[in-house]
């Protein structure tokens, strides 16, 4: 049987990590997850822009007779995004990327949304005060819109899945 030295005196204090070795680098590292944080408000935006700006298009291109408002891939991916957001009202969650966001400015340091002019303003065209109810009320009205084109500006299916529509 071996018999461990023990140790005598003070303990040594040890490093808490690379990362936090110096202030510089916990700087650069908490620079970092702000970014991160920043990044994940420009997709949330993207997210929302697609949804909005993909409704109009929808509409304005019936009227002008684009032919890739009725593309098949197009309209099934913005009929998810919208289930998705009405999927989540409805369950009474918080949006993933919201709550990514979330974690990626608490790890970064921030308490609050004190931030800079890009993500201020992203933040400032996508999120409201209001109570849950109204954001449920406006995502199930705005999914229903988008079910509504699918009647009022029908899909042109593709020629391999409108094959198998025939059997």
């Amino acid at each position: 049987m071996r018999f461990m030295a023990q140790r005598r005196g003070p303990r040594k204090r040890e490093s808490p990590g690379f990362a936090y070795a110096s202030y510089g680098s916990y700087h650069e590292n908490s620079m970092l997850w702000r970014v991160m944080a920043d990044i994940v408000v420009a997709v949330h935006a993207a997210y929302v822009a697609i949804v909005v700006v993909g409704f109009a298009a929808i509409l304005i291109g019936s009227a002008a007779q684009w032919r890739w408002v009725r593309n098949f891939y197009f309209r099934a991916a913005h009929l998810a995004m919208i289930l998705l957001v009405c999927a989540e009202a409805l369950v009474g969650t918080s949006c993933p990327l919201t709550r990514l966001e979330n974690a990626l400015r608490l790890r970064g340091g921030e308490t609050g949304y004190a931030r800079d002019f890009i993500g201020y303003w992203i933040d400032w065209l996508i999120f409201y005060s209001a109570p849950p109810w109204v954001f449920t009320a406006v995502y199930l009205t705005f999914g229903m819109l988008v079910l509504l084109t699918l009647w009022f500006v029908p899909v042109r299916w593709p020629k391999s899945l409108s094959q198998m529509r025939r059997y």
